[in-house]
């Protein structure tokens, strides 16, 4: 099964992020899964490298790790980043820069699109 997840929500003050990457991170894990993750608007701070969280809080760079670990690709929407300032240095490990013609193209490759 080919699953892509479209992330729309910034990292933290609500948990649709976090929820989207608690299911992608649970389906990368399975053996016949393809997972692709694409970051659109405030969910691109999402693969903001270096966070610092509060010690027992999630934290989105490593469960964006935890998907790359497993094969899955994370797409960050290039404008959505420059929006907000964020260059390709600050990208987490295992994200890249993306465009919406990747996402048009992930979501034909797609069986199931989830969007968060």
């Amino acid at each position: 099964m080919k699953t892509l997840f479209i992330l729309n929500d910034a990292p933290y003050g609500t948990e649709r992020s976090y929820n989207g990457l608690r299911l992608a991170g649970s389906l990368s894990k399975g053996k016949e899964q393809e997972t692709k993750v694409f970051l659109i608007g405030d969910a691109a701070a999402c693969a903001k490298k270096g966070q610092k969280v509060p010690s027992g809080y999630y934290n989105t760079e490593l469960m964006l790790k935890t998907v790359a670990r497993h094969k899955g690709e994370i797409g960050v929407c290039a404008s959505c980043m420059d929006a907000r300032g964020i260059t390709d240095e600050e990208l987490a490990e295992g994200t890249k820069r993306s465009s919406l013609d990747e996402l048009a193209d992930w979501t034909i490759w797609a069986d199931k699109v989830i969007t968060f």
